[in-house]
C-alpha cells in the first residue's frame, strides 16, 4: 500500500497541475516584477523531485540540465511551457517507482549530500516537497490573477476522495 505521505505528495502534484489548466505558452512565460514565471516554477519542482527522489535516493540524474536551469538561487530563466511540462512529467514518472516502495523506514533514512552524511531524513524532504508544491501553486494562482484569468481553482480539490487522511 502506498505510504500516506506519498499520497499527499501526489495530491499536491495533481493540484499543481490542475492550477495550470487553460494556461497558454505565452502566459506561462510572463514575469511580474521579480516573480518567476509559471514555466520556471514547473521546471523548479521537477528539479527538486529529481534532486531528492532520483539523485539523493537512487544516485540517478535523469535530466542534468535541471540542476543549472531550475535550481534554487539560480539565474532567472524563461523556459517554454511544453519543455518544462515534459521535464516535470519525465522526472515524476521516474520518481514514482521509488515513491511506490517508500516505507516508514525509508522515510527515517538520512540523506547523503555531496558525499557527506546529513541528519536530514527522506521523510522531512517528503514534507518539504509537498509544501513546496503548495507554495508554488499559490504563486501560480497569483500570477494567473495578474494575467486576468477568472474562474481559477479557489481551494484544495477533492482531497476527501483523492487523498483522505488515513493512518499507517
Amino acid at each position: 500500500m502506498t505510504h500516506p505521505l506519498v499520497e499527499q505528495l501526489r495530491f499536491a502534484r495533481s493540484e499543481f497541475q490542475r492550477g495550470l489548466i487553460g494556461l497558454t505558452e505565452d502566459e506561462a512565460q510572463r514575469r511580474f516584477g521579480r516573480m518567476n514565471c509559471i514555466a520556471w516554477n514547473i521546471g523548479h519542482l521537477a528539479w527538486q523531485e529529481q534532486r531528492y527522489w532520483l539523485i539523493r535516493a537512487q544516485d540517478v540524474t535523469l535530466l542534468p540540465e535541471l540542476n543549472e536551469r531550475f535550481r534554487n538561487g539560480g539565474p532567472a530563466t524563461v523556459p517554454m511551457l511544453a519543455e518544462a511540462q515534459e521535464a516535470w512529467r519525465a522526472i515524476t514518472a521516474a520518481a514514482d517507482p521509488w515513491l511506490d516502495a517508500v516505507t516508514p523506514e525509508t522515510l527515517l533514512r538520512t540523506m547523503t549530500v555531496d558525499g557527506r552524511p546529513t541528519d536530514i531524513t527522506f521523510g522531512s524532504m517528503m514534507l518539504r516537497t509537498t509544501y513546496h508544491y503548495w507554495f508554488h501553486n499559490g504563486e501560480n494562482a497569483a500570477i494567473r490573477q495578474h494575467l486576468g484569468h477568472a474562474d481559477l481553482p479557489q481551494f484544495v480539490g477533492d482531497i476527501d476522495h483523492e487523498a483522505p487522511y488515513r493512518p499507517l
